[in-house]
C-alpha cells in the first residue's frame, strides 16, 4: 500500500490537475444537484400541495335562486367528505386611486368562509395578512398583480372593500374570501360545496360524481386544476434535460482528459514502481485513486454549493405552485455522488488499464515527447502562412497530439453549444412574454369603463389626438363539448390593432366568426374552419388560432356574435395620432370625466423568471467547466513542451511571443469547436423550446423560435475562440515567466 500512496501523492503534487478535477467535479455536481432538486420540486408540486391542503376533488356552485341552503347541504351524503355550503358571489372591482380613477380588475368569485384552515377540505394557505374579520374585509388569491394589505377596492355601487391579506387555494375554489356575512351583504348569488371522494382518480369517476349532482349545477373537477399545474411543471423538463446532457458530457470529457494526462505524465514513475514490485492491479487502483480522491472532494463541495444555490430557486418554484420550499433532499445528494464516482471511474479506467498493461521496460523508457512524424504537415502549412513564427509554431502544436486535440475540440464545442442554447432560450422567453402582453402594449392609452355605465366613444371621437380605438371585455362563452364555459374576450371595433400573433388562419372580421387558442382546439377536438355552437349565441366559425401564453380555453369574437353579453362593460384601447402628447391627452380625458392611463406591460411571469435565472446559472457553470478543461489541456501540453519552450527562448523568443505561442495553440481548436458548437446549440434550442411549449399545452409563434440572426450566430461561433483563449491565459503566463535555464534542464 505504501507504493500506491507514493504514486497517488506524486500525482497530487500536480496542483493544476488536482485543482481542475476538484473544480470541474464540483461544478458538475453543483449543476446535477441543482437540476435534481428543481426536478424534485417541480415534478409533483400539485400532489404535495393537494395532500397538504386536503384539496377538494369537486367544487360545486348551486344557484341560490333555484337551490336552498339545506338542499345544497343534502348533497354531502354523495361524497366521502364534504364541507359547506358557503355563500358565494361575483364582484367587479377597481383599484381605488381616487374618485372615479383606478384600473378595473377581472371579476372575482368570492366565497364566504369564517376560517382559512379549520375546514376538513380545501385548507386555504394564508400567505400574508390575516383572515377577514369584518364584512368589508377581503382576502384575495395571490397573482402576478400583488395587492398589499390595506389596498382599497371600489365596487360598482361605490362602496369599498379593504384587502387584509393574500391566500392560496390549491383547489382554486375562489378568487377571494370574505366572512359569510360580508358575502351576504354584497348580494349572495349561490352556494358552494366542496367534496372529496374515495374514487377520484379517473375522468370517468369524476364525470359520474358531477352527473350525480344533477343538471344545471356548475362544477369544477380537481383533474382540470391538476392538468393546468402539470403544464407548468413540464416547462422545466426539456430545459433541465438539455443542460444535464451537456453537463454530463463536459464533465466526462474534462475529467477524462485530466486523468489521462496525469497518468501519462506519471508513466515513468509508474514504471519505476512496477520495477520495484507494483502489480498491475495496484497500478489500476493507484491511477483510479489519483482521480477519485480530488473528485470526491469536488463532489462534496458541489453538493454544498448545489444545496445552497437551490434554496432561492426552489423557494420560487414552491411559491409558483403553492407548495412549501424544499430543504436538502438526501436522495438527490446521494445520486449526485454516485453519478460523480461513476463518471470519474469510467473516464479514468481506460487510462489506468493502459498504464497497468504497459511493460516495465517501456514505461521506464517512455518520454513525454510526441511520437515522431505527427503534426509535420500542419507545421509546414503553418510555416508557409506568413504569420509570425511564434504564432505559426503555436497553431501547429495541437496536431502533434490528435487525441488531446479532439478532446479540446469537443470541450469548446460543448461550451459554445451551452452558451448558444442559453442565449437563444433567453431571447425566446423574452419574445414569448412580449407576444403574450402585446394586446396590452400595442395601444397608447387604456380607457377604463365609466362608473356610470356610459359609452365613452362619444368623448373619444370628440377628443383631439384620438387615432383608432377598440373595446374589449371578458365574457364566458358556452360551447357544446365543453363542460365549463370557455373564457372569452368580446370586442367592439377593429381589434386587429391589438396585434395578436396568429398561429393559423386569420383574425375575425365579421359577427359569427371567432378565433381561439390552442387550448380550446385541444379541449374541443376542433380545427380552424370548423363551427361551434352553444347556448346564448349562434354558430361561430373558427377562422383562426391565436397565440396565448396559457393553456386555457380562450375564445375571441365580436360583441355582435354574443347578444346575451350586450350589457358587458369594455375597456377601450386607444392609438393616438402621430405627434400627440400622451400626458396632455390623458388630462383631456380626465377633464371629461373619463378615467384613463398609459398602457404598460405587466411584470415578468413567475415561471419565465425562474426559467431565465436557472438558464443563466447553469450556463455559467457549464462554460466554467469548459474553460477549466481548456486550462488543463494547455497546462499538460505546455509542461510536455517545457524543454521546447526553453529552446525557443534561448534562440531569442521573448516572453510576449512565448505567451502568444501558447494562446495560438488553442486557436484552431477554439475556432473549429465554436463553429461546431453553434449548430449543436441551435438544434438543442429548436428542440427544447417547442418541447417546453408542448408540455405547457401551447403553441408558439415562429418568431419566438427563430431568434438567431446571422450576425448573432457569427459572434457565437467566435465565442469558442474566446473561450479557448480565456482558458489558455494562465498557462500562457506561466510559460512566459519560465526561466530559460530551468526549462532546458527539464526532461
Amino acid at each position: 500500500m505504501s507504493a500506491i500512496r507514493t504514486v497517488v501523492r506524486g500525482a497530487q503534487r500536480r496542483r493544476v490537475a488536482t485543482i481542475v478535477i476538484v473544480a470541474a467535479t464540483a461544478m458538475a455536481v453543483t449543476a446535477t444537484v441543482l437540476a435534481g432538486l428543481l426536478l424534485a420540486a417541480s415534478s409533483a408540486p400539485f400532489a404535495n400541495a393537494f395532500a397538504k391542503q386536503h384539496g377538494a376533488h369537486l367544487t360545486a356552485y348551486f344557484d341560490a335562486a333555484k337551490t336552498t341552503k339545506d338542499q345544497a347541504a343534502a348533497t354531502a351524503s354523495q361524497a366521502q367528505q364534504a364541507v359547506g355550503p358557503f355563500p358565494v358571489t361575483t364582484v367587479e372591482t377597481k383599484l381605488d386611486d381616487g374618485p372615479g380613477r383606478g384600473p378595473t380588475l377581472p371579476p372575482m368569485q368570492v366565497a364566504g368562509r369564517a376560517t382559512p384552515g379549520n375546514d376538513a377540505i380545501d385548507k386555504a394557505t394564508l400567505l400574508s395578512g390575516h383572515w377577514p374579520r369584518a364584512t368589508d374585509e377581503i382576502v384575495i388569491v395571490r397573482t402576478n398583480l400583488r395587492l398589499p394589505a390595506g389596498t382599497a377596492l371600489t365596487l360598482t355601487n361605490g362602496s369599498t372593500l379593504k384587502v387584509v391579506g393574500e391566500a392560496r387555494s390549491i383547489s382554486q375554489t375562489a378568487q377571494g374570501w370574505m366572512t359569510p356575512e360580508g358575502v351576504a351583504a354584497l348580494g349572495q348569488t349561490g352556494w358552494q360545496m366542496l367534496y372529496r371522494y374515495a374514487d377520484a382518480g379517473s375522468e370517468t369517476a369524476m364525470t359520474a360524481h358531477q352527473t350525480a349532482l344533477g343538471a344545471g349545477v356548475q362544477t369544477q373537477s380537481w383533474l382540470g386544476v391538476r392538468a393546468d399545474a402539470a403544464h407548468r411543471t413540464q416547462l422545466f423538463v426539456p430545459l433541465l434535460s438539455a443542460f444535464g446532457l451537456i453537463g454530463l458530457a463536459l464533465a466526462a470529457l474534462v475529467i477524462g482528459n485530466v486523468t489521462a494526462g496525469t497518468i501519462a505524465s506519471a508513466t515513468r514513475r509508474i514504471g519505476v514502481m512496477k520495477a520495484l514490485g507494483l502489480t498491475p492491479a495496484q497500478v489500476v487502483r493507484a491511477c483510479l485513486a489519483q482521480a477519485l480522491i480530488p473528485g470526491l472532494i469536488g463532489a462534496a463541495l458541489g453538493i454544498v454549493a448545489g444545496d445552497l444555490l437551490a434554496i432561492p430557486l426552489t423557494a420560487d418554484v414552491a411559491d409558483l405552485f403553492g407548495t412549501v420550499p424544499m430543504s436538502v433532499t438526501p436522495w438527490v445528494d446521494a445520486a449526485a455522488i454516485v453519478a460523480a464516482v461513476l463518471v470519474i471511474g469510467a473516464t479514468a479506467a481506460p487510462a489506468a488499464w493502459r498504464a497497468a498493461r504497459l511493460r516495465t521496460v517501456d514505461a521506464l523508457a517512455v518520454g513525454r515527447t510526441p511520437q515522431s512524424g505527427r503534426g509535420r504537415l500542419a507545421a509546414r502549412l503553418a510555416a508557409r502562412s506568413g504569420l509570425p513564427r511564434s504564432l505559426s509554431i503555436g497553431l501547429a502544436q495541437p496536431f502533434t497530439r490528435p487525441a488531446r486535440l479532439l478532446v479540446m475540440l469537443l470541450t469548446v464545442a460543448l461550451g459554445t453549444a451551452a452558451a448558444t442554447f442559453a442565449i437563444g432560450l433567453a431571447s425566446s422567453l423574452r419574445l414569448v412574454q412580449a407576444a403574450d402582453q402585446k394586446p396590452e402594449t400595442s395601444a397608447d392609452v387604456l380607457v377604463l369603463p365609466p362608473m356610470d355605465g356610459s359609452d365613452p366613444r362619444v368623448v373619444l371621437d370628440a377628443t383631439a389626438g384620438t387615432g383608432s380605438y377598440y373595446g374589449r371585455g371578458p365574457a364566458d362563452v358556452t360551447v357544446d363539448g365543453l363542460r365549463q364555459a370557455a373564457r372569452g374576450n368580446i370586442t367592439v371595433g377593429d381589434a386587429r390593432a391589438a396585434g395578436y400573433d396568429m398561429l393559423a388562419g386569420r383574425w375575425y372580421t365579421a359577427p359569427g366568426e371567432a378565433v381561439v387558442t390552442t387550448g380550446f382546439l385541444t379541449a374541443t377536438g376542433k380545427h380552424v374552419g370548423d363551427t361551434v355552437t352553444g347556448a346564448g349565441h349562434g354558430p361561430l366559425t373558427l377562422v383562426g388560432e391565436v397565440f396565448d401564453g396559457s393553456a386555457n380555453n380562450h375564445l375571441y369574437t365580436d360583441a355582435a356574435s354574443l347578444p346575451n353579453q350586450k350589457d358587458q362593460t369594455f375597456e377601450w384601447y386607444v392609438k393616438l395620432t402621430p405627434g400627440t402628447d400622451r400626458t396632455a391627452y390623458l388630462q383631456a380625458l380626465e377633464s371629461k370625466h373619463l378615467s384613463a392611463e398609459a398602457t404598460k406591460a405587466e411584470g415578468a411571469d413567475g415561471t419565465l423568471v425562474i426559467l431565465d435565472s436557472l438558464t443563466a446559472l447553469l450556463t455559467a457553470l457549464l462554460v466554467s467547466v469548459a474553460a477549466l478543461g481548456i486550462l488543463n489541456a494547455v497546462v499538460l501540453d505546455s509542461r510536455d513542451r517545457v524543454h521546447d519552450i526553453g529552446v525557443h527562448k534561448s534562440l531569442g523568443m521573448t516572453p510576449k511571443q512565448t505567451a502568444a505561442m501558447v494562446i495560438a495553440s488553442v486557436g484552431i481548436p477554439g475556432l473549429i469547436g465554436g463553429l461546431a458548437g453553434v449548430p449543436a446549440g441551435y438544434l438543442v434550442h429548436h428542440w427544447a423550446v417547442p418541447a417546453m411549449a408542448e408540455g405547457a399545452g401551447i403553441r408558439l409563434p415562429e418568431s419566438t423560435i427563430d431568434v438567431y440572426a446571422v450576425g448573432l450566430l457569427a459572434i457565437l461561433a467566435l465565442a469558442g475562440l474566446f473561450l479557448a483563449a480565456g482558458g489558455a491565459l494562465l498557462p500562457a503566463g506561466w510559460a512566459a515567466r519560465t526561466r530559460t535555464a530551468v526549462a532546458l534542464r527539464t526532461e
